[in-house]
């Protein structure tokens, strides 16, 4: 099987949620299971995700942060690049939010051993913070939301 597909689609859009849908012979060629972790590259930015199902299709999101470094709204015509990963996906945890998470050992437990997806959840929110008060308020939800075993 090889460990790298490339096709050309348009960027899927439903309400305010976009994504890649991902040809099930393309899956298949993959080689790696049927929700493989990948390095996604779309037309030349990257990014590390997993494929999902939803619908009943392939398809890999597209999220808000993506969307605002690259510009790329529904409908939009791609090129994509899809490598399978070599090795687990891993989140840059911002200093502000690193520190707060580490001032509590048993948050920090809970925030590490959330899943990547959700990690990165909270660090989008608290790095699309427009001000450094939305930014403090939004760690310290997170905290909180930790604090009580819950994810979101």
């Amino acid at each position: 099987m090889t460990q790298k597909v490339e096709f050309d689609t348009t960027v899927s859009a439903t309400g305010n949620n976009t994504g890649i849908v991902v040809p099930d012979h393309l899956i298949e060629q993959l080689g790696a299971g049927r929700r493989p972790a990948v390095l996604v590259n779309v037309n030349g930015y990257e990014y590390a995700n997993t494929v999902g199902v939803m619908g009943g299709r392939h398809m890999i999101s597209i999220s808000a942060a993506v969307r605002k470094e690259t510009g790329l709204r529904g409908g939009d015509p791609i090129h994509v690049t899809l490598t399978v990963a070599q090795t687990p996906r891993e989140v840059v945890v911002p200093d502000d939010f690193a520190t707060a998470l580490s001032a509590d050992p048993v948050v920090q437990t809970f925030f590490d051993h959330l899943s990547n997806s959700v990690q990165r959840y909270h660090i989008d929110n608290v790095s699309g913070a427009k001000t450094p008060e939305t930014r403090q308020r939004r760690i310290e939800k997170a905290i909180s939301l930790f604090r009580q075993g819950k994810q979101r």
